[in-house]
């Protein structure tokens, strides 16, 4: 039964099966809606040069996937990308502001000390 089970599976991964015209079948839009919802995507329209997509079909067929699922891939590193980076200018930017603040606060010290010597 579990060599049955792995021939099978293997079938499927290698697109031996399911990945004929017969097997293709439209879900109704209330059927996309949850599965849109349950996986948190949404549906955009793109326009792309036509050589860039067929570069990312290349791209996406070397690494055993669609173009679609790439695209989402390199879009994801990006955003994390640029979001850890907002992160880190952000960061940057407070710590610094903390040491102006220390400076300031320190050197309005040692005027208080200053003035009260002289008075």
């Amino acid at each position: 039964m579990q060599n049955e089970d792995k021939t099978q599976s293997d079938a499927w991964e290698s697109g031996k099966l399911g990945q004929s015209e017969e097997h293709v079948q439209r879900t109704d839009e209330k059927t996309q809606a949850a599965l849109d919802e349950a996986t948190g995507l949404q549906l955009i329209s793109l326009r792309l040069p036509k050589v860039m997509i067929n570069d990312l079909k290349i791209i996406a067929k070397l690494n055993g996937i669609g173009y679609q699922p790439l695209i989402r891939q390199l879009l994801t590193k990006f955003v994390v990308a640029e979001k850890k980076m907002a992160l880190l200018d952000a960061l940057e930017t407070t710590r610094n502001q903390e040491k102006i603040a220390k400076s300031d606060a320190a050197k309005a010290s040692k005027r208080q000390i200053k003035e009260r010597k002289a008075a």
